[in-house]
């Protein structure tokens, strides 16, 4: 099948692992298609992709080159394939809890197969079928907000936003201002609320510290319970002990799902769908565009099902490619459903430091 045909496939098919990754391999580091920044990469690696990266252990070979997405022009990230019509959708950076922020490109493409995954998955968790949602996250530069008004508005509903700059909060951490962060967050607190108190709300999409920070105003508990229907919650970490307490206790009635993503990968995963009686978040991935791995912190080696190591990240569409991008979380390496490449995760949760810097979560 020709390159184009497996990078294009429908949105309701998924093409096979190998085929896909030879076929992406080919369109981003062929002269003619491939973006100005892979193409110059390239002569650095030491081996031809074309030739010789072809299955998923493959795509450990390239170098993690995340770091140099801080200060490479957006431009060059664009696969030469596309031509001048290139629709960007937008230009999204990483949260900055490292350092200077890490930039990426989302082409529509990418966006319309994102999310007719997401709406897939949507589905599948129960979640309403009309009705408006509050993200309670963040919005300009990172794609978080921006991933919930495509949703909402593919299920017929409005996203109502909370103005939010999560790098203030974690600089007032970094600084030892934690009475500024403090206010700060319940300002965003004081925002939701006015808007859950007008507004016929569904969905509210947010964090597990600003969650937890709903949970503690009864009025605003009760004001939940009455309106919402479901809580997407993601972009930080929630331990098993406040998932439980939230879901069984605070909101009963509710469903509570957690998301798991990076700008690094263009996207988030929503947690696997379990029994109740299973009090564990699992996340499966989109493969092959979207693919984990779990490895061991000092050796890089794959860890055994059920140990915890660090998370590997891989994103290989047509419209862009970062592999092996060693992140900032530890995880439970999980057996991947059948026909998933990679692995899946359970019980992540961030570093204490990445990069030699601290690794500070703050409300995102």
């Amino acid at each position: 099948m020709a390159t184009e045909q497996i990078l294009d496939c429908p949105l309701d098919q998924v093409p096979e692992g190998p085929e896909f990754i030879e076929a992406a391999m080919r369109w981003h580091f062929s002269p003619e298609t491939g973006s100005p920044y892979w193409l110059e990469r390239a002569k650095t690696l030491g081996f031809d992709p074309r030739e010789e990266v072809r299955t998923f252990d493959d795509l450990r070979r390239f170098p993690n080159v995340a770091n140099e997405l801080r200060d490479v022009r957006v431009e060059d990230l664009i696969p030469r394939g596309y031509g001048p019509d290139a629709e960007v959708v937008g230009v999204y950076e990483s949260g900055g809890t490292t350092g200077p922020p890490k930039r990426v490109v989302v082409l529509r493409d990418w966006l319309e197969r994102l999310m007719h995954r997401t709406e897939q998955d949507l589905q599948a968790r129960g979640y309403p079928e009309s009705g408006h949602w509050l993200s309670l996250g963040p919005t300009g530069p990172h794609v978080f907000g921006e991933l919930v008004r495509w949703q909402a508005a593919r299920r017929g509903g409005i996203r109502f936003t909370v103005d939010m700059d999560p790098r203030w909060v974690k600089r007032c951490i970094a600084e030892g201002r934690a009475e500024e962060a403090e206010r700060y967050a319940e300002h965003l607190i004081d925002q939701s609320a006015y808007i859950l108190e007008t507004q016929d709300v569904r969905v509210l999409v947010t964090t597990p510290p600003l969650l937890t920070r709903l949970a503690r105003r009864n009025a605003l508990v009760d004001l939940i319970n009455a309106k919402i229907a479901a809580i997407s919650w993601g972009g930080a970490h929630m331990d098993p002990d406040t998932r439980y307490l939230l879901r069984t206790e605070v909101f009963p009635g509710v469903k509570l799902y957690g998301t798991y993503g990076s700008t690094m990968i263009l996207g988030g995963l929503g947690e696997r769908v379990t029994s109740p009686d299973e009090d564990i978040v699992i996340f499966d991935t989109f493969s092959p565009y979207i693919t984990f791995s779990v490895v061991d912190q000092e050796t890089g080696e794959v860890v055994r099902y059920g140990d915890r190591g660090q998370v590997v990240m891989h994103h290989v569409s047509k419209s862009f490619l970062l592999p092996n991008n060693l992140e900032r979380d530890l995880a439970t390496r999980v057996a991947p459903p059948p026909g998933q490449m990679g692995d899946s995760v359970a019980e992540v949760g961030p570093l204490p430091t990445f990069d030699n810097e601290p690794v500070i979560e703050g409300v995102y």
